[in-house]
Formats: C-alpha cells, sequence, structure tokens
C-alpha cells in the first residue's frame, strides 16, 4: 500500500460540509490474512462501529481510513466520519476520506495508520505507544485553548463564521471582511492596548481604582528586600507578588514573619524585578468577569487542595486527585492538574504536612496559597450572589482600566455582602481572563461566558458579509464581475476573486487564477470588503474545498463537458457533483439555469428555506414556466429585454442591445451571464433599477475583463479575443460570431493539453461546425508532445468533414494569427481562441502592421 497524494478539504467539499483529510491510495496486496484482528489486538478500544469495520478486514486500503480515525480519537482530536471508495477509471487506487478535527494532527495519523498497516501486514513490531505519544503532543501544540474554545463555539451557536489566522497562536477572526472582530484567547481586537499595559502593572492598576473609588488595599512596589521588609512591619500581614507576572506566578499570601517575607521576595524576584507588597486582605478568592458594561460571571476560586482519607498520603491524594480526567497539562482542559513544586512544599510546611504524610479523614489540605485554575485550583459559580453595589464596583474598574473584557479579583469574607463593609477589595484586573472556571465551574451554575464575549463584539449582528459564490463550465468570469460591478454601482465595496486574480473594491491585489480556497479566504479577510463575489472554480472544490461554510446566494450557470479525466472527477455527472457542492451552500438562495438538465437537477438537493430562481434565454422554458406557476422568481430573455418576474409580476429591467457586455446582442451566451447575474441581485436584494443600471454600464474589454470576448479592429476585420477552451465555449462563440458579420468566420483555435484525447477530438468537431476557415495552434501542452494536442484537434475537425483547403496548421501562435488574418477580407470575423495575452495579438500583427498594433495596445490599455 501507498499513498499517491493527499489534500487538506478546509471547508464545505464534495464528501461532507466539514473539513476533511482526502487520499489516494495504490491499495498493493489486496488481501492480508488476518489483518483486521492484528490491527484490533493493537487497537482494543476502539469504538464498536470501527472495530466492526476491522474485524473481517484483509484490506490494508481498507483499514487505512478506521484506522487513522481512531489515532486521531486516542490523539485527542477526533474527527467526525471517515469512508474509503475503489476508483473505477483508476483500478487498484482507492480514495480515502477522513474527517478531522486538527490538520496537523489528521496528516500525521494517516502516516501513522500507513505505517502501523504495513507493519503489521508484514508481521513486524511496531511501536505504537511512541507513535500515539507523538500524536497527542502535536494534538496539544495545535489544540484551540479552553478559552478562545468557548468563544468560538458561541460564535457558531450564533452563525458567526470563524476562520483560525495562525496554525499554533489562538489568533482567531470571527466574521468576515467589513464586520469581522479579532480575537486572540479572551484579548478582542476593541481591547485597548494601552489598558492591557496598565492591567499588567498592578500598582497603576491600583492606583488609578483608587482614585475610582473602588476598594483596594494598601501596599507599595519595592526592589530590595529590605523595602519590602519595611512595607511588610508597617502594614501587617502583607501578600507578596511580581509587579506584572499573570496566573499567580510568584504569589505568597500571608506573610507575617520577616522569614517569610524575605522566601516570598525572592520568589516574587524570579518572575520579575518590581514586587509589589500589599495589604493581605482576610477572606476567599473570587473571580469576577466583565464584558462590555456586564457582569457575565463570579466565581469562588479555592486554591487547590486534597481531602484526607485516613490512608493515602499527600502525594498519593494528589495523584489520585491528577487522574481525575477532568484534569489535564496546562490550559487543555477544564481543570489543570496540581503542581507539586517547592511553593507546595512551602504551603504544606505551613500547615504542618509533608508529601508523606497521612491527613486524616476529612481534613482538607491545601497546596497553594493562591487559587488560580491554571495552578490547580477550583471553582464554584456565585454570580447571582454578587449584590448590585459590587457590580458597579466591577464594571467602573474595568471601564476606569479600559478594558472590553476582564477578569476583576476580588478578595472578600462574603461575595453576597458589600465589598466596604467587610474591608474587602479587589486586588487585580486582569486582561484575557480565562473562563474555564465559569464555563465549567466544579460546582454551581455554569455560565456562557464565551457567549457573554461575543455579545460584547456583535450584539445582534452575526459578523458576515453577503456573499455570492458563482460556478459552472462557462461564464464564471463574467457573471461575477457583473455582479461586482453592479454591487460597486450601489456603492459597496466588493471584493472579487476570478481566474484573472483577486480585487478588492475594484483594484487588484492578486493577479492570477484565484478561483479557490485561499482566494476567497483573502476577500473574506479583507476589512476593506463589504460584498463578496467569488468565482469557484471545479479544481478549487477538488483541491481545497470551499473558503466559506455557507453563502447567501449561490449560481450555477450551466455543465458541460470540461477538465473531465482530472481529480478523479471522469463524467459530466461527476462534475456537476462537484459544482452542486456550491449551490448546497447557500443559505438565501440559488439561482440556476433552467435550460441545463444537470442545473435543474440540483433543485432536489438544496437546503430548506432556500429560495430557487431560474434563468433562461427561452422565455417559453418548461421548466421555467412551470417554477414561475408556482410563484417562484425567474429572469428570462424576451424580445431582447431581459424581465425579472416573480410568480405572475413580469418587470422589464433592460434592453440586451444597451448592454456593451452582449456585444449589441449578439453575444447570447453573455446575455445568459447577464440573466444570471440579474437574478442573482435580486436575490441579493438589490432594486430593480440597480440591477438594470449595473447591466447597462458594464464594459467587459481587455481592462475590466480580459480574455473574455474582447472586441479588436484589425484594418476592417473584427478580431475576437477569448479563452475559449472546450466545445461549448467554441459553439457559443461561433455563434455570436455569426451574428456580428455577413462575412465569413475565421478561426484560430487551440486546447489546453490536459484534456482527453476525446475531448480534443471533440473541439476539433465542434470548431469544424461552428467556422469558415480554421487555423489550428498549440498552446499550454501540459504534458504532452509537441503537435499532439493539434493532431487530436484535427482529427475532430476532419471527422466533422471540413474541407481540407481552408484548413491550416501553425503551431506557433503568432504563425497562426497572421495565417488566420491573411484568410480574412473586411467584413469577416476572426476568432482568437484560447490565448492567454494580448501580447499574443500585437507580435502577430506588429511585424507588418505596427500602427495597427499600436492602436489595439491603446484599446486594451
Amino acid at each position: 500500500m501507498r499513498i499517491i497524494e493527499q489534500r487538506f478539504l478546509r471547508g464545505p467539499n464534495l464528501y461532507a460540509a466539514t473539513p476533511c483529510l482526502m487520499a489516494v491510495v495504490d491499495a498493493g496486496l489486496d488481501h492480508v490474512a488476518g489483518l483486521g484482528a492484528r490491527l484490533l489486538a493493537k487497537l482494543p478500544d476502539m469504538p464498536p462501529e470501527a472495530s466492526a469495520r476491522l474485524s473481517d478486514c484483509h484490506s490494508p486500503a481498507e483499514a487505512l481510513a478506521p484506522v487513522t480515525m481512531e489515532l486521531q480519537r486516542l490523539a485527542g482530536a477526533p474527527g467526525a466520519f471517515s469512508q474509503a471508495a475503489a476508483m473505477p477509471s483508476k483500478p487498484g487506487q482507492v480514495r480515502v476520506v477522513c474527517g478531522y478535527a486538527i490538520e496537523q494532527v489528521a496528516g500525521a495519523a494517516l502516516r501513522t495508520a500507513h505505517d502501523l498497516i504495513r507493519a503489521l501486514a508484514a508481521q513486524e513490531d511496531y511501536d505504537l505507544d511512541s507513535a500515539l505519544a507523538e500524536l497527542k503532543d502535536k494534538a496539544q501544540h495545535y489544540a484551540i485553548g479552553t478559552s478562545t474554545g468557548a468563544v468560538i463555539n458561541a460564535a457558531h451557536q450564533r452563525g458567526i463564521p470563524s476562520l483560525r489566522l495562525t496554525d499554533e497562536a489562538n489568533l482567531f477572526q470571527l466574521g468576515w471582511g467589513s464586520r469581522q472582530k479579532r480575537l486572540q484567547a479572551t484579548i478582542t481586537g476593541a481591547t485597548n492596548n494601552i489598558a492591557v499595559g496598565i492591567a499588567s502593572d498592578k500598582q497603576l492598576t491600583k492606583t488609578l481604582l483608587d482614585q475610582a473609588g473602588c476598594p483596594v488595599p494598601a501596599g507599595e512596589t519595592v526592589t530590595s528586600l529590605a523595602a519590602a521588609q519595611r512595607v511588610a512591619r508597617r502594614i501587617g500581614t502583607v501578600t507578596i507578588k511580581p509587579l506584572d507576572a499573570n496566573q499567580g506566578k510568584g504569589v505568597t499570601t500571608t506573610c507575617s514573619t520577616e522569614e517569610e517575607v524575605e522566601r516570598a521576595f525572592e520568589f516574587a524576584r524570579k518572575y520579575g524585578r518590581h514586587v509589589i507588597v500589599e495589604e493581605f486582605l482576610r477572606g476567599r478568592d473570587y473571580r469576577v468577569l466583565v464584558t462590555g458594561r456586564k457582569i457575565a460571571a463570579a466565581s469562588w476560586r479555592r486554591p487547590p487542595h486534597v481531602t484526607g482519607d485516613g490512608v493515602h498520603t499527600v502525594r498519593a491524594l494528589v495523584e489520585l486527585e491528577n487522574a481525575n480526567p477532568a484534569r489535564g497539562d496546562g490550559h487543555t482542559n477544564i481543570l489543570t492538574k496540581i503542581p507539586l513544586d517547592e511553593l507546595a512544599l512551602q504551603v504544606l510546611a505551613q500547615q504542618g504536612y509533608t508529601l508523606d504524610d497521612v491527613p486524616a479523614e476529612g481534613v482538607p489540605v491545601e497546596l497553594r496559597g493562591n487559587a488560580n485554575l491554571s495552578t490547580g485550583g477550583t471553582a464554584e459559580d456565585v454570580t447571582d450572589l454578587l449584590p448590585e453595589e459590587t457590580r458597579d464596583i466591577c464594571i467602573r474598574a474595568a471601564r476606569t482600566i479600559g478594558l472590553d473584557v476582564a477578569g476583576i479579583d476580588i478578595v472578600c469574607q462574603d461575595i453576597s455582602q458589600p465589598l466596604r463593609e467587610q474591608r474587602g477589595g479587589i486586588i487585580e484586573v486582569n486582561a484575557a481572563p480565562g473562563i474555564r472556571m465559569h464555563q465549567y465551574p466544579s460546582r454551581g451554575t455554569p455560565r456562557d461566558a464565551g457567549a457573554a464575549i461575543v455579545d460584547t463584539l456583535f450584539g445582534e449582528d452575526d459578523g458576515r458579509i453577503p456573499v455570492i459564490g458563482v460556478t459552472g463550465t462557462n461564464g464564471k468570469t463574467t457573471t461575477t464581475l457583473l455582479i461586482a460591478h453592479a454591487a460597486r454601482m450601489a456603492g459597496l465595496r466588493t471584493g472579487v476573486t476570478t481566474t484573472e486574480g483577486v480585487f478588492v473594491d475594484g483594484q487588484q491585489i492578486t493577479k492570477g487564477d484565484c478561483t479557490g480556497y485561499r482566494s476567497a479566504r483573502s476577500v473574506l479577510t479583507s476589512p476593506d470588503v463589504d460584498f463578496a463575489v467569488l468565482e469557484t472554480a471545479r479544481g478549487g472544490i477538488l483541491k481545497r474545498g470551499l473558503a466559506y461554510d455557507r453563502c447567501d446566494v449561490s449560481v450555477v450557470l450551466n455543465v458541460s463537458a470540461d477538465h473531465l479525466g482530472l481529480d478523479g472527477v471522469d463524467s459530466v455527472e461527476q462534475l456537476a457533483r462537484v459544482k452542486a457542492v456550491v449551490a448546497q451552500r447557500a443559505s438565501r438562495a440559488v439561482v440556476l439555469n433552467a435550460e441545463d438538465d444537470h442545473c435543474v437537477a440540483m433543485a432536489a438537493g438544496l437546503a430548506d428555506g432556500v429560495e430557487l430562481l431560474y434563468f433562461s434565454l427561452d422565455a417559453d422554458n418548461g421548466v421555467l414556466l412551470r417554477h414561475l406557476d408556482n410563484g417562484g422568481r425567474a429572469v428570462y430573455l424576451e424580445d431582447n429585454t431581459i424581465v425579472l418576474a416573480n410568480g405572475s409580476r413580469h418587470e422589464a429591467l433592460v434592453d440586451v442591445r444597451q448592454m456593451p457586455v452582449t456585444l449589441k446582442g449578439a453575444a447570447r451566451y453573455n446575455i445568459a451571464n447577464s440573466l444570471a447575474a440579474a437574478a442573482a441581485l435580486a436575490a441579493s436584494g438589490f432594486g430593480n433599477q440597480e440591477i438594470a443600471d449595473g447591466l447597462r454600464s458594464f464594459v467587459s474589454d481587455w481592462k475590466s475583463n480580459p480574455l473574455r470576448s474582447n472586441v479588436f479592429d484589425v484594418e476592417g476585420v473584427t478580431v475576437i479575443v477569448d479563452y475559449a477552451h472546450n466545445s461549448a465555449a467554441y459553439a457559443a462563440l461561433a455563434e455570436t460570431a455569426r451574428a456580428m458579420t455577413p462575412g465569413r468566420l475565421v478561426g484560430v483555435v487551440a486546447a489546453p493539453g490536459d484534456r482527453r484525447d476525446a475531448d480534443l477530438v471533440d473541439i476539433g468537431a465542434t470548431c469544424a461546425a461552428g467556422f469558415d476557415e480554421l487555423v489550428v495552434y498549440e498552446t499550454e501542452n501540459r504534458g504532452r508532445a509537441a503537435g499532439s494536442v493539434a493532431l487530436m484537434l484535427i482529427e475532430g475537425i476532419r471527422l466533422a468533414k471540413f474541407e481540407e483547403d481552408h484548413l491550416c496548421v501553425e503551431l506557433d501562435v503568432h504563425e497562426a494569427i497572421r495565417a488566420g488574418l491573411a484568410r480574412c477580407e473586411k467584413g469577416d470575423v476572426l476568432l482568437f481562441g484560447c490565448g492567454s495575452d494580448i501580447s499574443e495579438l500585437l507580435e502577430a500583427i506588429r511585424p507588418t502592421s505596427p500602427e495597427v498594433a499600436k492602436r489595439i495596445e491603446m484599446q486594451a490599455a
């Protein structure tokens, strides 16, 4: 067994709406007796369903998916589903798909599963324990922190999308485009940097709170032991802590003697040069979470402790408590394991214990002087006990420091009583407060602190900008640009992805074929985008999945043979299933071509509540008419007019002859694209006049829409430049050219070399049927030998009984264009198909007609 290829499908894809790892495997040995039993012996805790799949399994390739899933589960990052299927077009190969929670863990689990299966198939030993330890380390390294995860989950429950911006840091974007917010742990994009600096300076925090009338303990900041002892003598019992540490690092409470002050001072100095010596407030340790101008939660934090049973030593009691599944290392679990370090020994000694003593039954033994969860503490919810006065003080404290999300640490005897009456006070204000204690208290009512933070960030908003996904075989770029143009005219800053690049508010920020995951994500992460229109190609869906969980409106223009034989897509029906991924992710509306059976079939797979709009060049199309009879909406062409219909109500939008993109009504494929754009805009809530103005003013020239039916005049010959690359495109262009002239049509044609032989032959036959003269050249052969693509096209041309004296072969593009122009007379139309740049036309013309080339160059600019 050999892994040939693997892809991480990070968004909705052909197999699921959630992220998947897809691998293609060369099955190799298809039968290894006893393989399943050996795997189950190594993985005895596999869930019943997966265990059943393996029990009679003798195929290494079939075992790969369930073993990969089990390894992810054991690592602590389980996936949701898996599947494996043979690939009929590639005998001996199997496609394995595994859902995942953490991409890095999934990839490592697949490799580990492969190595484990191969070793057991060969009856060799395999160190699974070491491999699992590495997987667990990787899962912990890339895991989302508990606090961050609580906020992300709360956002998802509200329908707010999220994007992880870094693999290792917990930096997230919530929402899209201009409505996005940033989040890192519980620091938000709205958190004031100066406020964070103030909160990290505990003495400055106390000073500001004191000025604001908030109760705080007396104390000073010192840098020497002598000064610390002097302050302690003046105050009495003190707490000693670093000036700017966090998570309880370096904190010692209840220091009364000079020796205790000295030990505490040296401990605090390990975490910073400046040390605070302040009044020790007697009572319990409480944390109040403030989000915006609200109290989200409050907890009584208890120091880490164990309770004696009269049998076990302190050490054994701690080991038993740390075995609690709720406890983990760092912030990876609800609670943190209790450390047995030097500070724990000191706290034990103050109580008269060592680690090897056996406390009496029922006697509590503390392991820390502070109650931070990060050092093993526990928490009990007390939110409902807070008096109004204490709530006001906490909100005032957070606002005084300037934090939108703050953890207010309070020490007092009884949180249900006013602070001043019991000499309680605020000892710290924390930026980026942990919220585990509120989400998962050891006792009391859980509080959804993550939702409280989301409410502060978004209010009632869902953080989404309108998103339109456009797919199909032909016309995607033009339709995308038409929609985006109308949206920009309506005053919206658009983000656009096309085969030409990524555009933000009309400015190109990336050049190239940008119709996949990464490009769409660049639009969704741009703060300057109010409205996204994303051209979504077959390749992008298959390679990485969609960049969005859902879009408002999906547009599927058509489905015809193209790119077949690539990426496991071997038929038009399979290609339609790929395009349908975009349709299935619409939340508001889907626009489908009523004249395309594959598009019409997609209507059955739409989510509940999603509106369906059809478009058609044929006003009498049966699918469209039945849809209107049922009260649906559609856009169609009648008497050169684009009509928007809503049931029995029909409204004219624009005469297509007034639209430059239609070449005075000759380019029916661009009329179809305009119908689809109009439907998408209507579904998005644009008014009729806004739609009409957008369609009427869009110009598809070399500058705005290169290689999409760009028209030039070459000494009386009309030259159409278009990246036609399949039979449907060539047929549509021939129809357009025929409508533009009574003269002859000359085609200078080629096709990409990664098409199947049969598809190249079909392109040749289509061109033979559409043109009067043909010149065949070669462009991107993509691995084929020079001349081989042309031979396939010529075979199709000859099969169509095309006259030989009207056929010419010039493999060089410049020679081909010159040969095509030489066959033209004034009034003829020449189609230059499958071109890659205007320079090809210019370089062909310049040697003999430099003035004409200069004029075309000026038109293109």
